[in-house]
């Protein structure tokens, strides 16, 4: 009869055995697995390090070029009747504004009715036509592009509402109710004298009640819409100078700018345009902040100590050339404007090699802002001596590119690790080899012992018996 577990009949403990060779199998796996958390570290390392060279890439274009640059804003000295916001194209600048008309839409109301009832009778049909234009000096101009809403006359107010606003004829219809009685407010789309509308109707004689065809209707007449407001366009002066808008926002009246006018004046409001020197500050602190970013990170990740726990990316000479290279750029210098170097504009490098601003010194470069800025965006077709927005730009782009260093040390660590994964796979299968085939072995000799156990047994037993009978 088969032993079910080795080792119980002879005595033999083959689980122990095996498992103590396998072990010593195993053991190169210590040495992998090592390797691997290493390697994980590094590649860990190596993602912050690209997405920081991209941030420093990022911020080093923002400060690249002459449109980077052109960063203004704008004041008004009445912002609740005049605010103004400046975009790249604008330039420096000063003037009075005076608002003498703010933009509107022409709005109409009709009669009341009763509530839920209709203007005619079931079965009546006709059509209003609504048509936008100018009224000009009492006059429709017709702008063309007439709209046709059919209506029945027992439609109700709101059914007559929904049929406009869904032909989308450049007005909108809304009802008011008030003590059981209905009426329809229309209202041009947008603002402006060429957006007043006119309406006339056809059909049963009780549609006449929402025709608007002139604007001298007396209040109260019992046939067609009162007029509440006609379209307007806003009206300023500029320096004196009248100028006009559909809408109470005038764009690039002055290049760059965007005025909102919201009030009547009474007096001109002043509007200044200058270089935002505070936006300009806060790019070249993120520049800053950027390099001191990464500076850190390579810092630490090649830092050597002595009986304690180096960086991961230590003696690693990828690293340390990155390193020594970025740094390299940074104390270099730049031909094409007054200032050669970052620390003469406030950009000064500290003892652990990052960047610290210095504001006052920034403040007083600014004094010479086209200095200033060429000392970032002059191009001379050298990586050597272009601006530090252009050469420290590139090589950002550089390192991160498909084939730059960061991308290529990225791939390589990512190779060693999946090869470090199949070495410990290799591992493990030829342990699990070896332990089929030790308890093959062990199970065998399990069995001879066991025999050998009995035959033992058996001649005692016999020898034993010779010797009674002797």
């Amino acid at each position: 009869m088969a032993i079910s577990s080795p080792g119980i009949g002879s005595g033999l403990d083959v689980n122990s055995i095996v498992s103590q060779l396998v072990s010593i199998e195993k053991q190169p796996l210590q040495v992998l697995q090592t390797k691997a958390n290493t390697l994980q570290t590094q590649l860990s390392l190596y993602s912050i390090i690209k997405s920081q060279v991209s941030a420093l890439g990022d911020a080093a274009t923002a400060l690249a070029t002459d449109d980077a640059w052109s960063v203004y804003k704008a004041t008004s000295s009445n912002t609740a009747a005049v605010s103004v916001t400046a975009s790249g194209t604008a330039s420096p600048t000063s003037f009075s504004l005076e608002v003498t008309q703010l933009a509107r839409a022409q709005t109409t109301a009709s009669r009341n009715v009763a509530a839920g009832s209709g203007l005619g009778i079931a079965g009546e049909t006709g059509t209003l036509t609504i048509e936008l234009g100018n009224w000009g000096s009492g006059s429709f101009v017709g702008a063309g592009g007439a709209v046709a809403v059919n209506v029945n006359g027992d439609d109700s107010m709101a059914t007559i509402a929904s049929k406009i606003n869904t032909a989308n004829a450049g007005v909108t219809a809304t009802v008011l109710s008030s003590g059981g009685q209905e009426r329809l407010v229309f209202r041009s789309k947008t603002t402006g004298a060429e957006a007043g509308f006119q309406i006339t109707s056809a059909g049963f004689a009780g549609l006449d009640s929402l025709s608007l065809t002139s604007l001298t209707n007396p209040s109260g007449s019992t046939a067609g819409m009162e007029l509440g407001q006609s379209g307007l366009d806003a009206a300023a002066k500029l320096n004196g100078v009248a100028v006009t808008s559909a809408t109470n926002t005038l764009t690039n009246v002055v290049p760059g700018l965007t005025m909102k006018l919201s009030q009547l004046t009474t007096a001109p409001v002043e509007v200044t345009v200058e270089q935002d020197q505070e936006s300009l500050q806060k790019k070249v602190q993120t520049f800053a902040d950027a390099f001191s970013n990464l500076n850190k990170t390579l810092a630490d990740a090649t830092r050597y100590v002595p009986g304690g726990k180096s960086g991961a990316l230590q003696g690693d000479s990828t690293t340390v050339g990155i390193q020594s290279v970025l740094s390299s750029v940074m104390g270099s210098s730049s031909a094409g404007s007054s200032y050669s170097w970052l620390s003469e504009v406030g950009l000064e490098r500290q003892a652990d090699g990052s960047l610290k601003l210095n504001t006052a010194k920034l403040t007083t470069a600014m004094k010479d802002m086209p200095n200033l800025q060429k000392l970032f965006t002059t191009d001379n077709g050298s990586a050597t001596t272009n601006g530090f927005g252009l050469k420290v730009r590139d090589f950002a782009r550089g390192l991160i590119a498909s084939d730059g260093t960061v991308t290529t040390k990225s791939s390589a660590i990512s190779g060693s690790i999946s090869r470090n994964s199949d070495e410990q796979t290799k591992v493990n299968e030829r342990a699990a080899r070896v332990e089929t085939q030790l308890r093959k072995q062990y199970s065998d000799l399990d069995a001879r012992l066991v025999q050998l156990q009995g035959l033992g047994s058996y001649v005692t037993a016999q020898l034993a018996q010779w010797n009674k009978s002797s």
